[in-house]
């Protein structure tokens, strides 16, 4: 039986190239299209069984995206790929992200931001940098609140055993309403209400999709607690930018902990914002880099070429399939 083909379309260095042999082993032949010559390439993407790519719209030329409809499988690199034209790619292609690829330190990034607004760290800094000393402003506890995780990957899996660990109730919303993790309560997509509802700590880790952009506005906001915690792992435009704005000049005592923005340089060449966020008291800022962690480049890599083992090797169905119905254009 022939060794499954697995053609890597992105420009990969010598040490992402040293982590997908590893994970590869030898029961796949792995090839870089970097290294084919010009007039190989219509061979090499029409033989490939999968595609490891980070943006396929910048890695394959015009007219060699109908030569790769005969994979078993396209996996990107990264977990989120609203970026990439996939409306451009045959809908009958097997596509996967990377999900969970950095689910570990964004969960780690998720519990220090959510401990930062609940212990009102940054106002108390602010205060004593005025020579303020407010001992005695009370804070609150992780402990006993409910965190709701909308999206329950494997960012929001790895979100919730830390936050049990702390003593926080996990509610929690996927598409089918059940899981193996322990939660307290789980959900669909029809129970987004409750779920605002009930939660203290509210993290979105869910994939931009059609149907999640512009999620969360005016009257989700008005449903969430008026001291509640939103924490934003996930895209920007999950949550409609002017509506938080506003909800968050009205309530002072609600938090936004904002990681993913509406305008980021890698996305969009730039950083924006239409209101200024940074002057609010209540909002928590970081500039999209909880997955920013030394040294976790070769589990990710890892995962991905795990996900193509899965489906090559072991003949199951990939891990974080994006259904046509999820694929922005």
């Amino acid at each position: 039986m022939p060794t499954p083909k697995l053609l890597v379309t992105y420009e990969a260095g010598d040490a992402s190239r040293e982590i997908i042999e590893e994970a590869a082993g030898d029961e796949l032949d792995v090839t870089y299209l970097d290294d084919v010559a010009d007039g190989d390439r219509s061979t090499a993407l029409k033989s490939a069984d999968a595609l490891l790519a980070m943006n396929t719209a910048k890695e394959l030329e015009p007219g060699e995206v109908e030569l790769i409809g005969g994979a078993r499988l396209v996996q990107f690199i990264a977990s989120g790929v609203d970026f990439v034209p996939l409306g451009d790619l045959p809908e009958t292609l097997t596509i996967a992200s990377n999900g969970g690829a950095y689910a570990e330190p964004m969960a780690e990034h998720a519990v220090m931001m959510t401990l930062a607004a609940l212990k009102r760290l940054t106002v108390e800094q602010d205060k004593m940098k005025a020579a303020t000393f407010d001992q005695f402003e009370p804070n609150r506890m992780l402990s006993g609140s409910v965190c709701g995780i909308l999206g329950f990957g494997g960012i929001g899996k790895a979100t919730a055993r830390l936050m049990r660990a702390f003593g926080a109730k996990v509610h929690a919303i996927n598409r089918s309403g059940s899981t193996d993790e322990p939660v307290d309560w789980i959900g669909t997509d029809a129970d987004l209400g409750q779920l605002l509802e009930a939660s203290d700590v509210l993290i979105l880790s869910l994939p931009l999709t059609p149907a999640s952009e512009r999620l969360i506005g005016k009257p989700e906001l008005a449903r969430m607690k008026p001291d509640a915690v939103l924490v934003n792992l996930a895209r920007g435009e999950i949550i409609d930018e002017t509506a938080l704005y506003e909800h968050l000049t009205a309530n002072p005592v609600f938090w936004a902990c904002i990681d993913a923005w509406w305008i980021e340089p890698v996305r969009h060449g730039r950083f924006e914002m239409a209101h200024d966020f940074l002057a609010r008291p209540n909002v928590i800022a970081s500039p999209h880099n909880s997955a920013s962690v030394h040294g976790w480049r070769k589990v990710s890599l890892g995962r991905a070429v795990a996900n193509i083992r899965r489906v090559l090797i072991d003949g199951q169905e990939p891990l974080f399939r994006v259904a046509p119905g999820d694929r922005m254009s």
